[in-house]
């Protein structure tokens, strides 16, 4: 089975460099809208979070398809950050302190890196292990940066840094999933990216 693990195209808070995180329910902005194209391939079913970004990628990277939510896939959830800028932030000492320890620690009123880690990875793996009963050939997944970088930090390989698994608003990663059975691991195949060219 091959994995596409897709992230949504650009809202408002992206252009505005704003935390947009599980309760910022932001759609995408008429620009991202306009700089997605439908994706090289075709699904029949396409599984989201279920924040309105994803879903609206999904609609437009792959129209007709079926779009399913999977719960615990939403971006991470920043609390008190949420909505607000760094330079907003510049002189608030917890959010200071949050990215003095590599934004690993708790947010106010929202979740820590390993809180964020285990919901996505547990609604991950258990959407693989369901596409393989299934026996299906392509699964293609969209939702958000931060669920990408928690869960290919995990499973993916050649292993690399949470950090090195960024990708570009409407991109992500292919990858083989011929060993997850074996041993919870997927090959990278390549990047992707599903943003029209400009001239």
């Amino acid at each position: 089975m091959t994995v596409y693990l897709l992230r949504h195209g650009v809202t408002a808070y992206n252009a505005q460099r704003r935390y947009q995180g599980r309760r910022s329910d932001v759609p995408l902005s008429p620009e991202g809208c306009a700089a997605l194209e439908r994706a090289d391939f075709t699904v029949d079913t396409v599984f989201v979070s279920p924040m309105a970004r994803a879903r609206e990628t999904a609609a437009i990277l792959f129209p007709g398809a079926a779009l399913v939510n999977v719960p615990g896939l939403e971006e991470m959830d920043f609390g008190a950050f949420e909505g607000r800028t760094a330079a907003e932030m510049a002189s608030d000492p917890a959010y200071a302190s949050w990215v003095a320890g590599n934004c690993l620690g708790q947010t106010p009123g929202g979740e820590d890196r390993a809180e964020f880690a285990a919901r996505t990875r547990a609604a991950f793996a258990a959407l693989m292990d369901a596409a393989l009963a299934e026996s299906r050939e392509t699964l293609a997944v969209v939702a958000h940066g931060g669920v990408q970088m928690c869960v290919l930090e995990q499973y993916a390989l050649p292993r690399r840094d949470y950090w090195r698994w960024q990708s570009a608003p409407g991109g992500g990663w292919a990858l083989d999933a011929g060993d997850w059975q074996k041993n919870r691991t997927l090959r990278l195949l390549g990047e992707v990216n599903f943003t029209r060219k400009q001239p």
